[in-house]
């Protein structure tokens, strides 16, 4: 009952708080972002959706146009280098991230789940089949998020992705409090930018 309904109303719910609450500081960011650097406002990316099916995720765009469309950014090279002080701070607090509100509201996303892999992340989406958490809504945030982000290695961010899972299929207060502990914990990981990784640098 809670993941087949409660969870989307809750979804529903977070999601329209946080556009309403939210709306004028997006509008601010999306302006800054448009003199800050050229380029559009959004940054579209094709995602791993439930029972891998593709959608475009949406993001406030926080790298230059020229930057490599398809690369995990920790994957990148000296990605320091090419971010304006304005990208780096909207990327450490996670702020480009809010637009995925809409995706929520959309129901291509929830709130809490595993964050949706690329579409060419091949190793990480094969990884989480073997835990079935590939067959979830994919999340804004969720327990691996909330355990290392990107110092994560492909393995272990599969099977937290898969911990989170299996309380989610048990239902009731075992999922609700599974949901509830990512939420607060990413507050907690957001305000403190645990786990962030830019780029390896090769200087």
């Amino acid at each position: 009952m809670y993941k087949c309904f409660f969870k989307r109303i809750l979804d529903i719910v977070l999601s329209l708080i946080g556009i309403i609450v939210l709306a004028v500081p997006m509008l601010i960011i999306a302006i800054v972002i448009k003199i800050d650097s050229p380029g559009p406002v959004f940054f579209l990316q094709k995602r791993i959706g439930i029972d891998k099916t593709y959608f475009n995720i949406i993001k406030f765009r926080s790298m230059p146009v020229t930057a490599p469309h398809d690369t995990p950014t920790h994957m990148m090279k000296n990605t320091e280098d090419i971010l304006t002080p304005f990208q780096k701070m909207i990327r450490r607090l996670s702020i480009d991230e809010l637009p995925q509100l809409f995706c929520i509201l959309a129901a291509k996303m929830s709130v809490i789940g595993p964050r949706p892999a690329l579409w060419n992340q091949e190793d990480l989406i094969a990884e989480r089949d073997k835990y079935g958490a590939n067959d979830v809504k994919p999340g804004l945030t969720g327990w691996a998020q909330i355990n290392g982000r990107d110092e994560l290695e492909i393995p272990i961010k599969a099977k937290l992705d898969g911990e989170y899972v299996k309380r989610l299929n048990e239902g009731g207060c075992i999922a609700f409090m599974m949901d509830c502990k990512c939420f607060f914990g990413t507050i907690q990981s957001v305000l403190k930018q645990d786990g962030v990784i830019e780029g390896r640098s090769e200087k």
